[in-house]
């Protein structure tokens, strides 16, 4: 079982996001905050981390950038959440050290083929 950490400062997308991925077989974890966020990547060790980028302190471009400066995180692939589809937002998720970027609402199917992609490399 793949085991994926959500971190989304709205608790209905984690709820959606948990209830959609479970019945597809994944194990889910989820922080509401970029700090308990990088806590439960740290302590858990997912195989990949779904991050949020409008997040309230912390946004979730400076938490990706924690992820992959800390040794202990820095493997761990983050596809970015946002709901802007422009394309500097995904350069900018890119540049934080995001493996890649899925816009909300989330079309499931191509969000289940990039996690399958990025969290069984080779």
């Amino acid at each position: 079982m793949i085991k994926l950490l959500i971190v989304d400062d709205e608790k209905d997308n984690i709820e959606l996001l948990t209830r959609r991925l479970t019945r597809r077989g994944f194990g889910i974890l989820s922080a509401t905050n970029a700090k308990d966020g990088l806590a439960l990547a740290i302590a858990e060790q997912p195989q990949l981390i779904l991050m949020d980028i409008k997040m309230p302190e912390v946004d979730g471009l400076e938490a990706t950038k924690m992820l992959k400066s800390e040794d202990r995180t820095r493997h761990i692939p983050v596809i970015a959440l946002t709901a802007h589809a422009m394309q500097e937002d995904r350069d900018r998720a890119v540049t934080a050290g995001a493996a890649d970027y899925e816009t909300k609402p989330v079309d499931l199917e191509r969000l289940i083929d990039k996690i399958s992609l990025l969290a069984n490399p080779g």
